[in-house]
């Protein structure tokens, strides 16, 4: 994927970048980031197992909330670019922070992460700027959801306010579920993140997601991508952070995209602006294609997991600048990702009990794995005393195939499958089948 308006001369600055995060979405933005011939070493706070074997790459084992330590390193490893992977550490400002130590951080600050981590506030947000999205009521009780589940002629969609490691919200099928869910978010299943729960109308159609670079007022799209939030095959079962996408999303033709981009995404950036909210980062549009048009589900601050292992693998080299360029606050408007000639796809495989109590661990077996144009990305693994690959999450590895059509893709993608165990794994069989035509469902 060729990134245009990009020179590289401009950028004599990348040599050290320091990326925060410890699952499979930083090991594939330090995948991608490595290729850039400027960067000289890729540095991991904490990573994870599988971060030192990819290229330039090191990890560092430092707290971050021990902010006199943490600048300190970054002086000494004379960083040049700071990219934070998850969205805790921007809820709690680290991204303030560091710019206020003067580093280059791609990454909103905390006004701009409440678009994720409180999503009350988003849903305010959207309403305000006249944003496509369900219709909904903040609820500060269980005695308030009560009445508003027993009102409702259906059952509503029940979600923590807060951030709940993408397990926060419920799709019930019953009033009785909806009871429950509320039930157990305001009884503290989520702790904080559940004193105030949202109710929302339950809309119908395909997800899709979005991910818009943004300098503060400009933008650059990355490829769109489909995500399986669901468990269990045919889309069922509980949320989770992702079992798997591929990307790009046929659904979102270029003319849909555009009607995207007027009804929401730059709306979005705008209304961002009148808060003289300084958004420099991604902004994920977590989207529901409707009957009567695009319906934000709900923003994200960071790249989504596993949507991320997904899209890195077609970018090249310049990716990289796109990152400074957002952190600077230099983007042209003139950036455009040329469209690469092959697709991406991607299955999680995780350990048993996943999204609920699991075990971890185990050893991991990885056997011939065809590498050509195929990545693995370690989202949960440790080593052990002995270097020993372990488990240690609840999605386990990021199995990522590149090829010229989506069959090709997850026909490679559970092939290496097959060559990687251990105890409990388990991954759906059925990732993409809105795009496989070849797929075919064993009863």
């Amino acid at each position: 994927m060729s990134i245009n308006s990009t020179r590289s001369e401009n950028f004599n600055r990348l040599k050290n970048i320091l990326i925060i995060g410890n699952g499979g979405r930083e090991n594939s933005l330090a995948w991608a980031i490595q290729k850039n011939e400027l960067v000289e070493k890729v540095y991991l706070i904490p990573g994870n197992a599988g971060s030192e074997r990819i290229n330039k790459c090191e990890r560092i084992n430092i707290d971050t909330n021990n902010k006199n330590e943490l600048i300190e390193k970054l002086d000494f490893l004379k960083i040049d670019l700071i990219v934070i992977g998850p969205e805790i550490p921007l809820a709690n400002g680290l991204a303030d922070f560091l710019r206020e130590k003067e580093f280059k951080v791609f990454g909103p600050g905390k006004d701009g992460a409440k678009l994720e981590y409180s999503k009350s506030w988003a849903k305010e947000f959207m309403q305000e700027a006249n944003i496509p999205t369900a219709n909904f009521c903040k609820v500060n009780s269980l005695e308030e959801a009560k009445k508003i589940i027993h009102s409702s002629p259906i059952p509503l969609v029940v979600k923590a306010d807060g951030l709940a490691s993408g397990k926060g919200v419920f799709i019930p099928d019953s009033k009785e579920e909806c009871l429950k869910a509320a039930e157990s978010i305001f009884n503290g299943k989520f702790g904080n993140s559940g004193n105030v729960v949202v109710l929302e109308e339950k809309i119908q159609g395909p997800e899709v997601s979005v991910f818009a670079l943004c300098d503060g007022k400009r933008y650059v799209l990355l490829p769109t991508a489909q995500d399986h939030k669901r468990l269990n095959e045919k889309d069922t079962g509980p949320n989770t952070g992702g079992m798997g996408a591929y990307s790009p999303a046929p659904l979102l033709t270029e003319d849909y995209l555009d009607r995207v981009i007027k009804e929401i995404i730059e709306p979005t950036i705008d209304a961002l602006n009148r808060k003289n909210i300084d958004y420099k980062g991604v902004i994920y549009f977590g989207l529901m294609i409707t009957n009567s048009g695009p319906k934000v589900i709900e923003y994200n601050c960071r790249f989504g997991d596993p949507e991320c292992q997904t899209i890195m693998p077609l970018m090249d080299q310049n990716f990289v600048f796109l990152l400074e360029k957002c952190s600077m606050g230099n983007l042209t408007g003139e950036e455009k990702i040329n469209n690469h000639d092959k697709v991406s796809g991607c299955v999680i495989a995780t350990s048993k009990g996943y999204p609920h109590e699991y075990k971890t661990g185990f050893p991991i077996k990885i056997g011939e794995i065809d590498i050509s144009d195929c990545q693995i990305f370690d989202s949960g693994t440790s080593l052990s005393k002995d270097g020993e690959l372990l488990t240690n999450g609840g999605r386990v590895l990021s199995i990522v195939c590149q090829e010229k059509d989506f069959d090709m893709v997850f026909e490679k993608a559970y092939r290496n499958l097959k060559e990687i165990n251990f105890e409990g794994i388990y991954f759906r069989n059925d990732i993409g089948h809105q795009v496989r035509k070849n797929f075919v469902k064993e009863i």
